[in-house]
């Protein structure tokens, strides 16, 4: 099984698949690498090399106690692309994992990138502050906490078969098999990073981060999101970036990747050969 091991100590899978230009997937709470199965195999398939890893904690790496934080994942990252040698690389980020490629090129540089997307991301702070009063009450987070720490099965069944597909909306028909492989995932990973991740992936403000960053950035995000509500994220994102590209999906879910995967690849594509 490939991994590598962080200067702290921590095993991190990863897969990597095909030659040619890199695109390197980060993936969102509480999932894994094999949530971008779909993307992966598109674009190896378009002569792309790709790469995407299990964050700490979570999926096939080391269910470690510690560094559950957006530090330590822009860290582990940065050793990953070091250890492959990636460079003119494309990363992109769904959901807590646009955070983490905003804190990568925020903390280490954009040497090896040429270009970013980040699909409905956490950026630039999700969590209400008086500095960010569109945020949503911390007490909604303390909420997931509290569900999963209470009964993380039953509560990642709820939310994959709910929210989070927008399963949840009217006339709306979901896919067992969908909300099956979200709750494989959530729970091969550990509950202490799931739980710790919670915090990282609400509390942590990018803002200086988006500001840092000048190689051109692909900022998608639909306007049904009911995880990551679009107002207070990807409009300001896309201002806050120097090269930023705001593109905005009537009705689309917070797990637009998967629902929407056609319409999704196509608009990346789009974007890396532009």
């Amino acid at each position: 099984m490939p991994v590598i091991t962080t200067d702290d100590g921590v095993e991190i899978f990863y897969k990597d698949w095909g030659t040619g230009q890199p695109i390197v997937f980060s993936h969102g709470w509480p999932l894994s690498a094999d949530d971008w199965d779909n993307q992966m195999l598109f674009f190896a398939r378009h002569g792309y090399r790709v790469v995407a890893h299990d964050r700490r904690g979570h999926g096939r790496s080391a269910q470690v106690g510690d560094g559950h934080d957006m530090d330590h994942y822009a860290d582990d990252l940065a050793a990953l692309t070091a250890h492959l040698d990636l460079r003119d690389a494309v990363h992109i980020g769904h959901s807590t994992g646009g955070g983490e490629v905003v804190r990568y090129l925020g903390r280490h540089g954009e040497s090896r990138v040429a270009k970013a997307a980040i699909l409905s991301a956490v950026p630039p702070l999700m969590v209400q502050t008086d500095a960010n009063p569109g945020g949503l009450p911390k007490s909604v987070f303390d909420d997931l906490q509290a569900q999963l720490a209470a009964n993380r099965s039953e509560f990642y069944l709820s939310l994959a078969a709910g929210p989070f597909y927008g399963y949840n909306r009217p006339g709306a028909e979901k896919s067992e098999a969908i909300v099956r492989n979200w709750w494989r995932q959530g729970m091969e990973g550990g509950a202490k990073a799931h739980y710790d991740g919670v915090v990282a992936f609400s509390q942590t403000d990018f803002t200086e981060d988006l500001k840092k960053i000048t190689v051109p950035v692909l900022v998608m995000h639909g306007d049904d999101d009911q995880i990551v509500p679009y107002a207070d994220s990807a409009p300001l994102s896309a201002e806050l970036l120097a090269n930023g590209t705001l593109k905005t999906y009537a009705g689309f879910p917070h797990g637009m990747p998967t629902t929407e995967a056609d319409t999704i690849n196509a608009d990346l594509l789009e974007f890396i050969r532009s």
